[in-house]
């Protein structure tokens, strides 16, 4: 297991198209799994998130920066728990992303587009 608990396994053709897309997302913003999908030419924003879950090298791939389509966290490392969810706002926090009164990312800090 890497440092962040996941697997070792190399990564696919895909997960290097997924997380390249990703590595455009700057500190400080967000995207969703949609907007990857749309930029990388995939049908399916949950093949996103299954991608991500097997990210081997975070926070350098910031799979932390993708969020739901409505702004709300969704998952972290493939968990959807509320320790998942607090630990993944912590780190959008730390890099001065905002949140609303229900608790999604403010639009301004989403990017929907890559």
């Amino acid at each position: 297991m890497s440092p962040t608990n996941q697997p070792t396994k190399a990564p696919t053709a895909f997960q290097h198209r997924v997380f390249e897309a990703l590595a455009h997302v700057p500190r400080g913003k967000t995207t969703t799994y949609g907007a990857i999908a749309n930029a990388i030419s995939c049908g399916s924003a949950q093949a996103i998130g299954q991608a991500l879950r097997r990210n081997p090298d975070a926070p350098r791939i910031p799979c932390h920066r993708v969020v739901c389509n409505d702004g709300s966290i969704g998952g972290f490392f493939g968990k959807n728990d509320p320790s998942a969810a607090a630990n993944k706002r912590a780190i959008l926090e730390a890099e001065c992303i905002a949140f609303d009164a229900s608790g999604r990312v403010e639009e301004t800090f989403i990017l929907r587009q890559l």
